[in-house]
Formats: structure tokens, C-alpha cells, sequence
């Protein structure tokens, strides 16, 4: 079974491309102002246009409210939305009912823990993705450059499709499906010259190094 992937944070349509070509099976957009990968959704329906109908186009959002989700899914078509803030399970269900979209739900880990709290989420959630915790004081809760330790998730088996996110690079992302077990992965730092800036070269390089994962 081959290793998917999702680049998240895209804002320019040579990433998108680079994206695309090399064969994502998910494309992120990132809702958040605080976050410097932040796209607006009229911006991000133009670069979503350009995705064919095999990959999934992702929206990430913090806490949203039913009012800025409403806004966001009048302006930009989305196949499915990324709860990336303190989302109670009940919340997830809400929204999932309320917009008819899959859900992806981020968790943070750290520990064990962590890892037992997130069954919470299994029947709330159509996919989960285990992301590093942020660190104290961090204004985003994701795309830190920061990996958690991925043997946390050796072994556990999920009722959910999940993905593997954190401190992920070209380098790296072989060994940390190998310690993890995961079987899809999730990029957006580690493919940057700078933060929100995207390097084509380093998403093909990803990309072709998650293909070549057995």
C-alpha cells in the first residue's frame, strides 16, 4: 500500500503545481491569520480551481465559528475541512452535520497520553492527523517545524484513516513512517525556504521521497 501525502500551506500556484505533479493525494489551504501560510479564500478558490478532481482540496481552520465556516464555504470549494484548534469531539460532529463535509481533525502529542486521548475523536472525525503539541507560548498550533516522538503511534490501530504530521522533511519522512506505522503523511514546514514560503524543488523532493517508501 503506498504512502500518501498532503501539502499544506500552499498560497502560490507553482506550489500548487509542484504539488499536483507530484502526485499529492491532499492539497491544504490554511485559514488562520495568525499563521504567515495564511490564504484568503478568494485566493485559495483560484489555486483551487487549478487542482484536479483526484486530489482533495483541505481547509484549515482554528475554532471557527458556523458564521466563518459559512463564509469560507460560500467563497472557496472545499472536499474537506481541517479542524486544526481545540475542537471538542461533540464540536466536530456539529460541523461535520452542519456542512456535510469529511472532517480531519488535528490532535497534538507529546505522550502516551495524548495518543489515548485522541480516541475521543474516532467516531466524531472522518480522518485524524497526529501533530506535534506546540510548544509553550507558539501562536499557531501547527507548522512549527517541531516532530513529537513517532514511535508513540507504533502498533495502535485506528478505527480512522490518520496522517502523520511534525517536523516532516525530505530527509526524514521514510524513517518516520517506519517508527510510526503511518501510511499518510502531512508536510508544510519542511518544504519552505522560509515560513509560508514554498520551494517547488523541496515538495517534488518530498514527494519523491515518500514514493519511494515501501
Amino acid at each position: 500500500m503506498p504512502v500518501e501525502a498532503k501539502i499544506c500551506g500552499l498560497r502560490t500556484p507553482e506550489a500548487v503545481a509542484a504539488a499536483v505533479e507530484g502526485g499529492a493525494r491532499y492539497l491544504g489551504f490554511v485559514f488562520f491569520s495568525r499563521s504567515p501560510r495564511h490564504v484568503a479564500p478568494t485566493e485559495a478558490s483560484r489555486l483551487a480551481a487549478t487542482i484536479p478532481p483526484s486530489v482533495k482540496r483541505v481547509g484549515l481552520v482554528v475554532d471557527a465559528d458556523d458564521a466563518a465556516l459559512a463564509v469560507l464555504l460560500r467563497e472557496c470549494p472545499l472536499d474537506i475541512l481541517q479542524l486544526h484548534g481545540r475542537e471538542t469531539p461533540d464540536r466536530v460532529r456539529q460541523v461535520r452535520e452542519r456542512f456535510g463535509l469529511p472532517i480531519l481533525k488535528a490532535l497534538p502529542i507529546s505522550e502516551e497520553g495524548d495518543v489515548r486521548a485522541a480516541r475521543a475523536y474516532e467516531d466524531a472525525a472522518d480522518l485524524l492527523l497526529f501533530d506535534a503539541k506546540p510548544p509553550r507560548g507558539a501562536t499557531r498550533p501547527g507548522g512549527n517545524a517541531l516532530a513529537f516522538d513517532w514511535t508513540l503511534l507504533a502498533g495502535t490501530v485506528w478505527r480512522r484513516p490518520w496522517l502523520l504530521a511534525g517536523g516532516l522533511e525530505p530527509g526524514n519522512v521514510a524513517e518516520a513512517v517506519r517508527l510510526s506505522g503511518a501510511r499518510a503523511v502531512d508536510v508544510s514546514s519542511g518544504v519552505e525556504d522560509a515560513p509560508g514560503i514554498k520551494n517547488p524543488a523541496r515538495i517534488r523532493a518530498f514527494l519523491d521521497a515518500v514514493r519511494a517508501i515501501p
